[in-house]
């Protein structure tokens, strides 16, 4: 069977933009988060989010190209290129038939929807933005990332909302398998920091309103947690097959070797409490990457912050992993990312990458009163250790799961 390695990591995120800028923040615990300065939060429950900051578009794409896109387009362009340079991509070299792009976004372009309804109300159908179709759609990302290199290949934008990157990469690794593609870019793109997003998850009680600490609002697995707080970013990493990349001498992250994808079948944005669907997703990545529960390094938890992820999963990693659950590290990128929802699992699998690389598990911040119901390894400051295979884990809205095993490159 043909085997998939990752060869290129780009990242665009609310604590740095670039792999090493991310991780120098990742590694020293970071934080993201901070008032929401995107929009007037006037009426709103929750007022921080974790955005990205100073960040120019204009290297990546003229002034004139910006203005006909989403803000999810802005992050996705670059996170691509930075994948592409990082790989060494010999893009006048490689069959751009066997060139794919599976991206997905959760809410697409809403910050185009949110402005072109304002627009319709206030001035009129004629003054609707032609671009307003394409500026919104969630397959964009994936449409504009495949114009700016050529890549004719398979094409895709699953989406299924919080773990939308991780069947993208999945699907990614599939793909490559069965032969449809020699490199896919793969990963997720978001950005949700909308009055009516916000407005949209603070009613249905799933944000923190930890307003006057921003810093300290995200906190996985913490007795204290009273919620998930927004993040944007994107994460793109290059997939590629292990011959293809061997023969142009491509330097190799890691090996992705499982991949699992379910469904609860039981909420439309609840967890099932059993988390049944949750322990078939690891169980299936782990049988497909051969390892057994004992021999996982690490695992990136979903990580959210709110009660009942973060009780469920903790669930989860007790009945899968049983004993090894007292000694293996568990983490959550999303004490310091915030939740980046379509892009977590992208974002979270190059956190992932990285530790197998430098050798040091990023700490889970702000945990700082363990819950007798979450009893999972957790630290609040980095680990310094050897890592070979970790589990990254998502679930999204409507009871999707997905998890993805990888593990160090052994050629």
């Amino acid at each position: 069977m043909r085997k998939v390695v990752i060869t290129g990591l780009g990242v665009v995120s609310p604590i740095g933009c670039g792999k090493d800028d991310y991780w120098d923040a990742l590694s020293e615990g970071r934080n993201g988060i901070g008032r929401i300065t995107l929009f007037d939060t006037e009426g709103h429950s929750a007022k921080i989010a974790a955005e990205v900051h100073d960040f120019d578009v204009e290297p990546w794409m003229d002034k004139k190209e910006a203005r006909k896109t989403d803000r999810v387009i802005h992050f996705v362009i670059p996170a691509a290129d930075m994948a592409v340079r990082d790989a060494g991509l010999p893009l006048d070299d490689i069959d751009r038939n066997a060139f794919g792009v599976y991206i997905g976004s959760g809410e697409g372009g809403i910050t185009t929807t949110h402005e072109n309804y304002d627009i319709l109300k206030e001035k009129g159908p004629g003054r609707v933005s032609p671009f307003f179709i394409p500026m919104m759609l969630s397959n964009m990302p994936a449409a504009y990332v495949a114009m700016r290199f050529g890549a004719r290949g398979p094409n895709m934008a699953v989406v299924t909302a919080c773990s939308t990157a991780t069947h993208c990469m999945g699907e990614a690794m599939h793909a490559i398998r069965r032969g449809d593609a020699d490199i896919i870019l793969a990963g997720g793109v978001e950005a949700a920091i909308t009055p009516i997003a916000i407005a949209g998850f603070a009613n249905m009680k799933a944000l923190s309103t930890r307003n006057d600490e921003p810093e300290r609002a995200s906190r996985p697995f913490d007795r204290e947690r009273d919620g998930f707080v927004m993040g944007e970013g994107a994460g793109i990493l290059v997939f590629e097959e292990l011959e293809h990349a061997k023969r142009r001498g491509a330097r190799i992250y890691a090996e992705v070797t499982g991949y699992g994808n379910t469904c609860d079948a039981y909420h439309i944005t609840a967890p099932d409490p059993e988390g049944d669907g949750s322990i078939r997703a690891v169980g299936a990545a782990l049988r497909m990457a051969g390892w057994n529960a004992g021999q996982v390094d690490l695992y990136n938890a979903h990580g959210t912050s709110t009660p009942l992820n973060d009780k469920t999963e903790s669930g989860v990693v007790r009945r899968v992993f049983g004993d090894h659950a007292e000694r293996m590290p568990v983490h959550s990128t999303k004490s310091m990312l915030g939740h980046c929802l379509g892009a977590a699992g992208a974002l979270e699998t190059i956190a992932a990458m990285m530790a197998i690389e430098r050798g040091i598990i990023h700490p889970t911040i702000n945990y700082e009163f363990p819950d007798p119901e979450c009893r999972v390894n957790i630290s609040n400051v980095a680990i310094e250790r050897r890592v070979d295979r970790v589990i990254i884990n998502n679930a999204g809205f409507g009871g999707h799961n997905g998890v993805l095993a990888i593990e160090r490159f052994k050629g």
